[in-house]
């Protein structure tokens, strides 16, 4: 079966593009929503079965295969099942919006120390929520952030209207970030976001070669990724921006409006990306 086609002239040239030349292709891909099916507990997601071989199928054509989410890269390992699997020893996953980077080839994560502002939030959040009668919303502590997750309230989007103000103060004060999500609003230091982490691959002097950029995202932290690839194509290199939007809303509604190409689920995604690990097979550098 031949690939889906991008319904955009520009989604439809990166399509191209990246299967004449996959060894001038990156393929970066958010976890949460994309390789993972969005589940009420975060700690419990866990990606699609076919996710990781149809990365490893990828990574043996393409110039690198990259993970890029806000969770920490320890989490995203584990959840994901990416370390040690077949044909993903050059992965890169960089966690945190980019602030963590973890290389298979090594195994070692790198990072800067943690915003100080994060340790002080982190005792003065649960007392906004309970200022605000939320108190039973989990917060995520990922260490240089943490994710107010109000899915599992009984009025979430509510919820999140009622806090976005508060938080959004409460982060000015200790010189965060907030960065608002599918039913989150997650605190982190400023100055980093995905649009900038994949800016930062595509100056790095191993993938000096790359031109042409596959990114699969499901929320509004991924319309910086978005931006990145437009300023690529705006250089004169291609791009395909891909929306997954498996959970309804305004967020995945905002991304997907910006896509070249919708997929409704992390599964249609993985069975997208088998297509084209297809007709990559034999396919010159």
């Amino acid at each position: 079966m031949a690939v889906r086609r991008p319904d955009s002239d520009a989604g439809r040239t990166g399509l191209d593009r990246a299967l004449a030349a996959p060894g001038r292709t990156l393929l970066a891909t958010d976890f949460d929503g994309v390789l993972a099916p969005i589940v009420d507990d975060p700690a419990a997601a866990t990606a699609d079965p076919g996710a990781v071989r149809v990365l490893g199928r990828l990574a043996a054509s393409l110039a690198a295969v990259v993970v890029v989410t806000g969770r920490p890269v320890a989490e995203a390992l584990r959840l994901g099942g990416f370390e040690g699997a077949p044909g993903l020893g050059g992965l890169r996953i960089l966690g945190q919006y980019g602030v963590e980077r973890w290389d298979a080839a090594t195994g070692e994560v790198t990072a800067p120390e943690a915003h100080p502002g994060v340790e002080l939030a982190r005792a003065a959040v649960p007392r906004l929520l309970a200022e605000h009668g939320l108190g039973r919303a989990y917060v995520e502590d990922k260490g240089r952030a943490l994710g107010v997750h109000l899915r599992r309230l009984p009025d979430p989007q509510g919820a999140m209207e009622l806090l976005r103000e508060p938080l959004t103060a409460l982060a000015a004060d200790h010189d965060l970030a907030v960065e608002p999500g599918k039913m989150v609003l997650e605190l982190r230091a400023p100055g980093m976001d995905k649009g900038a982490a994949i800016d930062a691959l595509l100056g790095d002097a191993e993938l000096a070669a790359v031109d042409t950029v596959i990114y699969a995202g499901d929320d509004l932290g991924d319309l910086a990724a978005f931006d990145a690839v437009q300023r690529l194509r705006d250089r004169g290199g291609a791009g395909l921006l891909l929306g997954v939007a498996d959970d309804p809303g305004a967020e995945a509604n905002a991304l997907v409006a910006r896509a070249d190409l919708a997929l409704d689920s992390p599964a249609a995604l993985v069975a997208w990306l088998e297509r084209v690990a297809d007709e990559l097979a034999g396919a010159p550098g």
